[in-house]
């Protein structure tokens, strides 16, 4: 009987990656309630938070694309919501971020119709992905989302990012504090680094299963109708 090669003993494979992105495709802008959107039947996943919650990042850890935010970041699109095809079996919303001190209120009003309009007027819309940062308190812009999210009754998955900038005992605390605040479960939130790469699977893993719900609904035989009396 032979031994293991040297080397591979007791070693542990990495898990599987849930979501291997094998093509990213930048659809478009969505500009206004009423302007351009793109016209696939794919599901839709959309990406929301207040500016500067590290959305950008998170999206380049997530699709493991270090240009792919660069999109987000030319000039005149941080007011738009963009499209990316995902494997062409689900489209990725980058929602513009919201709350930013320095922008105008009259700039931030015409932001709150687009995302809301979108986010109401989306058939395809699946699942929602609520960013928050650990460091910080959730803000009356983040309730006013959640509570909108709640009303129109779309999945959302709460996920708290930067983890890296606190020790682990400082953001479970953190963890808690965040949960007693919006009255959910820690278990309901994931931590997110997207410096060390911490929650990318298990993120990644939520998207899938709720594409996958979707696709299987997609895939339902028709009602059969009732028969006619004789």
């Amino acid at each position: 009987m032979t031994g293991a090669p040297a080397g591979e003993a007791g070693a542990t494979r990495p898990a599987p990656d849930p979501l291997v992105i094998r093509s990213l495709e930048f659809l478009g802008p969505m500009a206004t309630v009423d302007g351009w959107r793109p016209t696939s039947t794919l599901p839709e996943i959309a990406f929301a938070g207040r500016s500067n919650v590290g959305k950008s990042s998170l999206l380049n850890r997530l699709v493991r694309r270090k240009a792919f935010a660069r999109v987000s970041r030319t000039p005149g699109r941080t007011r738009e919501i963009n499209f990316f095809s995902v494997n062409g079996t689900f489209v990725l919303s980058d929602l513009p971020g919201y709350g930013y001190a320095r922008i105008s209120k009259a700039r931030q009003a015409e932001w709150r119709p687009l995302i809301e309009g979108y986010l109401r007027r989306s058939p395809n819309l699946r699942g929602v992905v609520q960013l928050l940062d650990v460091r910080r308190e959730p803000t009356d812009d983040d309730r006013l989302m959640l509570d909108l999210l709640a009303d129109i009754g779309v999945p959302t998955i709460i996920c708290v990012t930067k983890v890296d900038k606190l020790s682990k005992p400082a953001t479970g605390a953190q963890m808690e504090a965040i949960a007693r605040t919006l009255q959910l479960d820690p278990e309901q939130m994931i931590p997110f680094s997207a410096v060390t790469g911490e929650g990318r699977d298990e993120l990644a893993e939520a998207l899938v299963s709720l594409v996958a719900v979707s696709s299987e609904h997609a895939t339902d035989p028709p009602a059969a109708s009732p028969a006619e009396p004789d």
